[in-house]
């Protein structure tokens, strides 16, 4: 097993926001929601107290921070809320039900967790954040407020989910949509060029062929045909071939050979100076590959370790190479918490990442499988065939 770590003097390439332990938009959902208790509790406590209580502030705010954890610990971040909502209840004899903090709270538990601790939690909140004064049995009007919150929050975690999943299987319709017409524009034109070049080839050269002995006159005139065939067919592949490439970097000349499965050495230390401790394992006798296929299990490699990188938070990662007796697999696992659209296809991201991968696998006759552990983290495995003669044993 080899395995490849940052050396004391690396500095890494992440962002600063990388690390931290919340996102940029956990801290600014943090402020927002601690500035929106905060001017409730303020104009609150002036109407019913006459004065604002500083102590009171100060807690509102702290209910707030908890937010900062929302998406890797949502029920723990949830708890912490509720437990400083009691505290506040406690001591402030302006009661808090249902403030912006406990609702985001446990919209993220509704949307990251299994029904049954969404239930457990549920119940958490309405016991604990009823009137104290009321304690053990809230009243009547308290206790369908605090439903009635909990219900509109619950609901609007669930539309919002459901939306979202609409939203994404549409997104990914009309991109295997266009992903199917582009291939079937690309086939059309493969076919004419071709179809009739090469067909043309094959009857000029039999043409020739039959007629070199007794007429080399018609067999030249037919050799010319066919020569002008070719060179017609193979300007309007470099044709099709420019327009295909439209957009893409100019290569710098000369070019470097394709990477491979030699070269996996090389990302996986580059993944580590960025910021992502990331394992080697090759299992089974190394041998050569076809160049095409250890460019595929490079490109995934590569495209797995960028998204963990991107997505998985503060998380090691292991790339896995094995060579079967007649197929080789790769698998890039991480465990980290993290989730967003690259690794999930969701979201606001493109998804192209997976897909990619997914059709370079497909390609060679192989299989691709991507999805969350069980607990945390990601994994992203492929098989690819081998013919025999192609390194297969």
């Amino acid at each position: 097993m080899v395995t490849t770590r940052p050396g004391p003097g690396a500095t890494g390439t992440r962002p600063a926001d990388d690390a931290l332990p919340w996102s940029r938009n956990d801290a600014l959902v943090t402020i927002g929601v601690a500035a929106l208790d905060l001017i409730g509790f303020s104009l609150t406590s002036q109407s019913e107290l006459g004065h604002v209580s500083v102590g009171g502030c100060l807690l509102v705010v702290a209910i707030a921070l908890p937010l900062l954890a929302r998406r890797r610990a949502p029920v723990p971040a949830l708890a912490a809320i509720v437990a400083l909502g009691l505290v506040l209840n406690l001591t402030v004899s302006i009661t808090q039900h249902f403030t912006a903090a406990v609702v985001v709270g446990l919209y993220t538990v509704v949307r990251s967790c299994r029904p049954a601790v969404v239930t457990a939690s549920l119940l958490g909140v309405l016991l604990l954040l009823s009137d104290p004064a009321s304690w053990p049995r809230p009243s009547l009007m308290d206790g369908l407020s605090n439903i009635a919150a909990a219900v509109i929050v619950v609901v609007a975690a669930v539309e919002v989910g459901r939306w979202q999943r609409d939203a994404e299987a549409r997104r990914r319709g009309l991109a295997d949509r266009a992903v199917a017409a582009e291939r079937r524009r690309i086939a059309r034109e493969l076919h004419d060029i071709v179809a009739h070049h090469i067909t043309t080839m094959q009857l000029m050269a039999g043409g020739a062929r039959a007629n070199l002995a007794r007429d080399p006159e018609v067999a030249r005139e037919a050799l010319l045909t066919l020569e002008g065939s070719g060179r017609t067919a193979l300007h309007e592949m470099r044709q099709l071939l420019d327009v295909l490439r439209a957009g893409d970097d100019v290569e710098d000349e000369p070019t470097q050979p394709q990477p491979g499965v030699d070269d996996l050495e090389r990302i996986v230390a580059e993944s580590c100076r960025a910021g992502l401790p990331t394992a080697l394992a090759v299992r089974g006798e190394k041998r050569p590959l076809p160049p095409s296929v250890g460019l595929t299990v490079f490109r995934i490699v590569q495209e797995s370790l960028t998204n963990a990188r991107k997505h998985a938070g503060t998380a090691r990662a292991e790339v896995r190479l094995t060579y079967e007796p007649r197929a080789v697999s790769v698998e890039v696992s991480d465990d980290g918490t993290g989730a967003g659209p690259a690794r999930t296809g969701g979201g606001t991201g493109s998804g192209y990442g997976l897909m990619g991968m997914r059709e370079r696998a497909v390609l060679h006759g192989g299989t691709l499988e991507a999805g969350p552990l069980d607990g945390a983290g990601f994994r992203v495995a492929a098989t690819l065939p081998l013919a025999v003669g192609q390194g297969a044993l």
